[in-house]
């Protein structure tokens, strides 16, 4: 009772003090309302508290709880709390979510226009030094003496005199030399000319270009002319070794973007190779980027001046004035041995840009340019004389001639993509004949196009019947090599030398083709009516060739006639056995078909055999006066010659006359032995019947289909027909010879 009492008074005390609160209005709906509004208020700013501590407040709301109802209740002023918090929330980071894509798309127009302001910056810097540049040339041609006055005000450093500069030149001379000592390997390097002297130098880190991994350590040195590279030496502290030295005629400075955390990085560009290194921090990477570009460009100037200074006319000098009266007469009558040389003209811009033009070229592939490059400096040197100055630069265009022609041959090299045909390969082999590299260009073509006539007979899918094969098989490799025929007349037109090596290009491939046509047709033992259609249909297809006046007839005849001299003696044998085991089993019976439409079907067979007079040999109602051994050799007889005459080439005559006529002693041969062995008469006149229709009809009609399909009368098959006997036999034996 005492519990329940002390929750009663509690409870009319918080009553109370409601009701005392002011600005609380009790009564009705709208006190609830803000009954409720106050006590989530002040939920809200208790759970807010920094102080708050959730196991103390569960236990004073449960001593203070009157049942289980008030707990229920703020239960469900906690949950709906807490949804409002996360609506809250929700609402905060979808709006946070939207302000930070804004801000990122923001960023991006940034970079975009921070990378398209630096380019621009870059670009006019380039051209303010340009003017500059040729400000300061165009004032040094007009006043000679203006050079030495801007070096004296400007160089602090500038050689007074000829003795301080001599002292000069020695002391960068020892430097640099003191330098390359520590690199091995680098002493056939150092220049016998004073000339050469020591820029810049430094430690940077080796990257790999593909795969950013870091490679090794090395030391770069900087000098007027050329840029070395040596690896440091694990062992010896202070020591390198030699690696690579690149001309700066041919080198090219990149700077690589910062993508932590790679950084400080720049690019070196050789054709056809590029490294990356990287430098210590931003300021030395700034500082080599910076002293590679003004060391190319004080190099690209004094080479230009020096040009220019050997293209003026030199005076001759005068010969000392001589008091000898005799050798004036002799000066008079001794004439000029040689006229003056003529002096070659360098300082022009096109010939001063013409290796970068070249290595640009060759860049953008552009190879028609390049060579439009290297024909227009034929033309112009072409007879001028050759000095020192024309055989340096004879010497920078031929190492371009040597990139450029790599970069063509790989082109035309059977690994890059064999898809386009023969016309995608005209660019490159064009341009090599150009060049005046014919023989390569056409070496290199035919080997192209086997690898391309080879693929794509590998990728024929070997599936169903083997004359679609043959078909497929044929269309690809002689479209292939027409393809290719048309494409060397069109690009070696005028290179009569080459052709020799295209018809021993067109043979091989044939032999490819004959290898890939004799595996699938003769390997995979097919009959001899389908060995003589697909043989059929190469032949077929390699008349084509004639269309540009390319007979290769003779080579397919030749590659095939072993495969098909197998495939005519393995069809007699099989004609012959099974002639043989028909005359084992031969009863000398007359043939019942039954049935005219039989009769009809023996009658159209036989016409098409060419035996035209068979009727004579029926007899009433379905019968047939010829044994059924007799009739079945006729018709296996003749359908071996049609077969064979399709495979016919003079090469297989021999070959098909001594088949025919092994095939035809087997059936005398035993209508010869019956005669002599059989004692019936009736029977025995039946076996003449037969031996008749052999000798007067078949054997013709053989002999004349033989001689409309290989042109010629065959002797052999005379002699079987005019003889009364084909084999003489011993009367008194009674065994067969066969």
């Amino acid at each position: 009772v005492r519990p329940a009492v002390r929750r009663r008074s509690a409870r009319l005390l918080r009553t109370r003090t409601v009701r005392q609160e002011p600005g609380i209005a009790v009564g009705g709906g709208g006190a609830a309302m803000a009954l409720g509004e106050v006590g989530g208020s002040r939920l809200r700013r208790q759970l807010e508290s920094g102080g708050f501590a959730a196991g103390e407040y569960v236990k004073q709301l449960s001593q203070q709880s009157d049942g289980d109802r008030d707990l229920q209740e703020h239960r469900q002023r906690i949950q709906a709390l807490s949804e409002e918090t996360a609506q809250s929330l929700k609402r905060n980071v979808y709006q946070n979510y939207r302000q930070f894509i804004e801000t990122a798309r923001e960023i991006s127009y940034l970079e975009s226009e921070m990378y398209q302001l630096s380019h621009i910056l870059t670009e006019q810097k380039g051209i303010m030094e340009a003017v500059t540049q040729a400000l300061l040339v165009q004032a040094d041609r007009d006043d000679p003496g203006l050079v030495a006055r801007r070096a004296a005000a400007t160089d602090p450093f500038l050689p007074l005199s000829a003795k301080e500069a001599a002292a000069s030149e020695e002391g960068r001379q020892r430097t640099l030399t003191t330098l390359l000592e520590k690199v091995e390997g680098c002493r056939d390097l150092l220049p016998e000319s004073p000339g050469k002297y020591l820029v810049y130098n430094g430690d940077l880190v080796e990257y790999d270009a593909d795969h950013m991994a870091q490679i090794q350590r090395v030391h770069a040195f900087l000098m007027n002319d050329c840029l070395l590279i040596a690896t440091a030496l694990p062992n010896r502290r202070g020591a390198y070794r030699y690696d690579a030295l690149y001309p700066l005629d041919g080198l090219a400075v990149v700077n690589v973007k910062d993508n932590p955390p790679m950084k400080d990085m720049f690019k070196l560009l050789m054709f056809p190779e590029s490294r990356i290194f990287q430098a210590e921090n931003a300021k030395i990477k700034k500082e080599w980027l910076e002293v590679l570009e003004e060391t190319k460009r004080n190099r690209v100037l004094s080479e230009k001046r020096r040009l220019e200074q050997e293209a003026l006319p030199r005076p001759a000098p005068t010969p000392p004035e001589s008091t000898n009266p005799f050798e004036q007469d002799e000066d008079e009558e001794e004439e000029p041995s040689a006229e003056e040389e003529e002096v070659v003209n360098l300082s022009l811009e096109w010939i001063q840009e013409l290796p970068e033009d070249l290595d640009v070229c060759i860049a953008q592939r552009d190879f028609e340019g390049a060579v439009d490059l290297l024909d227009k400096l034929n033309e112009y040197l072409g007879d001028k004389p050759v000095s020192q100055p024309v055989k340096e630069l004879r010497a920078k265009v031929d190492e371009r001639v040597r990139q450029l022609t790599d970069v063509l041959v790989f082109e035309l090299s059977p690994d890059r993509s064999l898809r386009g045909g023969p016309r995608a390969t005209r660019r490159a082999v064009s341009q090599l004949i150009r060049l005046g590299q014919s023989t390569k260009a056409c070496e290199l073509f035919l080997k192209n196009r086997a690898a391309a006539v080879q693929t794509a007979i590998r990728q024929l899918r070997i599936e169903g019947a083997t004359l679609l094969y043959i078909h497929k098989l044929c269309h690809v490799f002689f479209t292939s090599l027409l393809e290719t025929a048309r494409e060397f007349e069109t690009d070696f037109a005028g290179n009569n030398g080459c052709y020799s090596a295209f018809v021993v290009w067109a043979r091989s491939s044939m032999k490819m083709f004959v290898d890939a046509f004799s595996k699938q047709v003769f390997d995979s033992k097919e009959s001899l009516s389908t060995a003589a259609e697909c043989v059929k249909v190469a032949k077929e297809h390699c008349k084509q060739l004639s269309e540009i006046g390319l007979d290769l007839t003779f080579i397919i005849h030749a590659l095939l006639v072993k495969d098909i001299k197998g495939a005519l003696q393995s069809y007699k044998d099989i004609i012959i056995e099974a002639t043989k085991h028909r005359n084992s089993e031969e009863m000398w019976r007359r043939m019942n078909l039954m049935t005219p439409e039989a009769l009809g079907k023996l009658r159209e067979e036989m016409r098409s055999c060419g035996v035209g007079n068979f009727d004579q040999y029926t007899g009433d109602d379905c019968w047939v006066n010829l044994s059924y051994t007799v009739v079945a050799f006729t018709k296996q007889t003749m359908a071996f010659l049609e077969e064979a005459l399709k495979l016919y080439f003079p090469e297989l005559h021999m070959v098909l006359l001594e088949s025919l006529v092994e095939i035809i002693l087997v059936a005398v041969q035993h209508v010869d032995y019956s005669l002599r062995c059989e004692q019936d008469p009736e029977k025995k006149a039946f076996i003449r019947q037969n031996a008749s229709f052999l000798y007067e009809t078949v054997l013709p009609v053989v002999e004349k289909r033989f001689e409309e399909g290989v042109g010629k009368p065959a002797k052999q098959l005379q002699d079987l027909r005019n003889a009364s006997r084909l084999m003489r036999v011993n009367p008194e034996s009674t065994t067969s010879v066969v």
